[in-house]
């Protein structure tokens, strides 16, 4: 999980090191005019001696050679405003599109963190035919993709009888609170089930943060799903409010969770799927890493947690690319931030 987790810090740092403040550029004006070299003012302002050099280049003076600050600023304002929509794909994209891809973000994603750190960037689509001629020459970006290419069949219409599970509450008297998102608490429940139905997957999520915990279950036998749901959700107790599930009968001990976790338990209408979104849509990314006919049996709890690891530090659109970690963070102790859901 640290290693993981220390990729992604690396790759977002990467490419936010090219990219100067207003304060860093200020900086590097004084710094410029004590005499002081390169070296010296990368490392005052954390950047790499290469990214002083090209801002010394671009944005000084040409009669004068001097670097001021007022100019540096307005040379950048206004080749931001000049800027051409068509960027030529160069290395430098590629290098840091392919960094990010193989962190496995979805290419939008991608475009959408450069753009917000200010970097140049390609459009989705370049992105996509850039992959896609890697596929042609042997390359393995495409296996970074979502679905590799492939098109899955949308679930949540093909399950057959669940029967009646005993003292259901409908998912029409749940509050209407949750719709909002604006909460940390209010989780969607739902079993990714293995080849020949061999063990199961718990995934349980957070419908405002996106987080999610994942967890290997031997059956959908009700009891021992009951009590993983138990066990996944204890370090959340303090903050749990609702949990909505479909009508699998593996969701049956619904009482015993609902008590043991001080949570108020709620079922969706059959074959309403679009009613746990969240975790429909978390499921189909969880697929990219276990795809359909995967034998869970050959699946290690590690595996399970890394793929869990990975999903919560995948920035997310809705969130301005900030990942599910970040917001959760936000949401409950800055809860005044407000995230587009």
């Amino acid at each position: 999980m640290e290693r993981l987790f220390l990729q992604h810090q690396i790759a977002k740092k990467e490419v936010a090191m090219s990219h100067l403040t207003k304060e860093q550029r200020y900086t590097i004006s004084v710094m410029r005019k004590e005499g002081y070299n390169h070296r010296a003012i990368a490392e005052s302002i954390d950047k790499d001696k290469s990214v002083i050099s090209r801002e010394l280049k671009r944005n000084k003076d040409q009669r004068s050679g001097e670097y001021r600050y007022e100019l540096a600023v307005k040379k950048c304002r206004e080749r931001h405003k000049t800027k051409p929509k068509q960027i030529c794909f160069t290395n430098e994209i590629k290098t840091a599109s392919e960094r990010l891809l193989k962190l496995d973000y979805s290419p939008e994603q991608v475009v959408g963190i450069l753009k917000k750190h200010q970097e140049p960037s390609v459009s989705v689509e370049t992105l996509y035919q850039h992959i896609w001629n890697d596929k042609k020459h042997k390359g393995t970006l495409h296996k970074h993709l979502r679905h590799q290419g492939r098109r899955y069949r949308k679930r949540g219409a093909a399950k057959d009888s669940r029967g009646i599970i005993k003292d259901r509450v409908s998912i029409e008297k749940r509050p209407s609170k949750v719709e909002l998102r604006d909460r940390f608490g209010d989780l969607e429940v739902d079993l990714i089930i293995g080849k020949n139905h061999n063990q199961a997957i718990l995934t349980i999520n957070d419908r405002s943060s996106g987080m999610l915990k994942m967890k290997k279950v031997p059956s959908k036998e009700s009891k021992g799903v009951g009590l993983a749901i138990i066990d996944l959700l204890e370090d959340w107790k303090p903050y749990l409010k609702t949990i909505t599930a479909d009508n699998g009968k593996e969701f049956a001990d619904h009482l015993v969770v609902a008590q043991e976790l001080n949570i108020d338990y709620y079922f969706a209408r059959p074959y309403h799927s679009w009613e746990r979104g969240s975790n429909e849509n978390l499921n189909g990314l969880i697929r990219q890493y276990l795809p359909k006919k995967t034998d869970f049996t050959k699946i290690t709890d590690y595996q399970v947690k890394q793929i869990q690891e990975k999903l919560n530090l995948r920035p997310r659109k809705r969130f301005n690319y900030e990942n599910p970690i970040f917001v959760m963070d936000q949401l409950l102790f800055n809860p005044e931030v407000a995230f587009m859901t």
